[in-house]
């Protein structure tokens, strides 16, 4: 039976759907990892954990709700003939950042009462901007894991997944999100400066590419058909929904995309020289 590594963040763990398997990683049995070596019939080591950088996947313990975990990297054997990466979006700060403005916009909402210049100070409080230099920095990361990855695997394949479109086209209309429209204009150049980073470190490694981000374009926040939560809280140690992040249907579209590169990459066969 192949062995499957899965590497990555909470887009990959699947905080917020039910069942947990691991509460420090506030890993879901139900993620794509699971759903691909279900598929696939894999032998999965998964150890996705939520808040992940690219440094706690490459050679840092990362502290849980439980605990420490080792880097991510070293459970990745030369067995192993499948490896996917989803991690970056921590490194920039991304869902942090949309959070933390979500949860100050509603605040200073229900401060209504307040000095306009008080509530607006507030808003002000949270950077949404990205410099562009973190973009290539996060796309050298992932590069490196992957370089990582093929020296202790070899024979792996490995790919790359990036993160689902979380304010897609539909964002502006959804009087529940609590964004202004420059904010959620900034939200969506960190997205997709963070699929370029995917990108670019796909052309760099040679790895290949799930672009999940594509794909789900028209199923972000507040689509007839998300594929991400909304501004939603829950307790994600029993399942319960975290804000803007994949639901149970998003990490099948996923898991159905990574299943769909396999069979391409296997279908072309080893390039020629």
């Amino acid at each position: 039976m192949t062995t499957y590594v899965a590497l990555g963040s909470s887009f990959a763990a699947g905080p917020g759907i039910a069942p947990v398997v691991h509460k420090g990683a506030l890993r879901s049995g139900r993620n794509y990892p699971h759903q691909v070596a279900e598929q696939l019939s894999m032998r999965l080591i998964d150890v996705t954990c939520t808040g992940a950088k690219t440094v706690d996947i490459l050679n840092a313990p990362q502290r849980t709700l439980r605990g420490r975990m080792g880097p991510q990297i070293d459970v990745v054997t030369p067995d192993a003939g499948l490896v996917t990466i989803t991690v970056g979006g921590n490194d920039l700060d991304y869902l942090g950042t949309l959070t933390k403005g979500s949860l100050v916009n509603a605040a200073a909402k229900r401060l209504g009462f307040l000095p306009r210049n008080v509530t607006d100070r507030l808003r002000r409080s949270v950077d949404y901007v990205t410099p562009l230099e973190r973009f290539d920095a996060v796309a050298a990361a992932l590069a490196q894991v992957v370089r990582q990855v093929r020296i202790r695997a070899p024979r792996a394949q490995v790919v790359l997944v990036d993160y689902l479109t979380v304010l897609g086209p539909h964002a502006g209309e959804c009087a529940q999100l609590p964004l202004s429209a420059d904010q959620i204009d900034e939200v969506r150049r960190t997205a997709a400066g963070l699929a370029g980073a995917f990108h670019r470190a796909a052309v760099t490694s040679g790895a290949d590419l799930v672009k999940a981000s594509e794909a789900s374009l028209e199923h972000g926040v507040c689509s007839a058909d998300p594929w991400i939560t909304g501004f939603h809280w829950g307790n994600p140690l029993a399942g319960g929904p975290i804000p803007y992040h994949p639901t149970l249907t998003g990490m099948t579209a996923i898991a159905d995309l990574v299943v769909a590169q396999i069979a391409h990459t296997r279908a072309e066969g080893p390039a020629s020289d």
